[in-house]
């Protein structure tokens, strides 16, 4: 299942191009994580709003697996961020990929050009998940936290 030699687990994915001027996606090195995701077409982000930017692709996740599409830290600093932290692109989603930005950056909106790598995408597995519930929360478990919520580990 590794690739040779890399160590990491193998898996196809299916893409296609719903537009002559998308581009694949692409890693800036064999060994990145993320696949860099660009944008269709020029998209203008005006600031605190959140916009669509079209990627022109549609891809198919093998089941058991899910894409995490992030932002692009060069493009973070600057201020642009995906307003839902981390977006997931489920396995038997087959629409277009669209990456969801926000501008709070400097000035009143962020032009994203056409071409431009707007976001990266990840991919993990998803574990087939059993919900059992319990009578009362004893059952859960005591554990050294217990019901300490925010701030309780002292980091906030």
């Amino acid at each position: 299942m590794g690739g040779a030699g890399t160590g990491r687990e193998k898996i196809s994915l299916g893409f296609t191009r719903l537009a002559t001027a998308a581009t694949a996606p692409t890693r800036g090195s064999s060994a990145a994580a993320g696949w860099d995701l660009y944008a269709l077409e020029d998209t203008m982000i005006p600031k605190g709003a959140t916009t669509k930017i079209r990627t022109g692709i549609a891809i198919a996740i093998p089941p058991g697996w899910e894409g995490q599409v992030r932002c692009r830290s060069s493009l973070a600093v600057k201020g642009m961020m995906l307003p839902n932290g981390v977006g997931t692109i489920d396995s038997d989603y087959r629409g277009e990929l669209l990456v969801l930005s926000t501008w709070i950056g400097e000035g009143d909106s962020f032009q994203v050009s056409a071409g431009q790598r707007v976001a990266q995408v990840i991919f993990a597995r998803v574990p087939e998940v059993v919900w059992e519930e319990v009578a009362s929360v004893e059952e859960l478990g005591k554990t050294e936290r217990g019901e300490g919520g925010f701030g309780s580990t002292g980091e906030f």
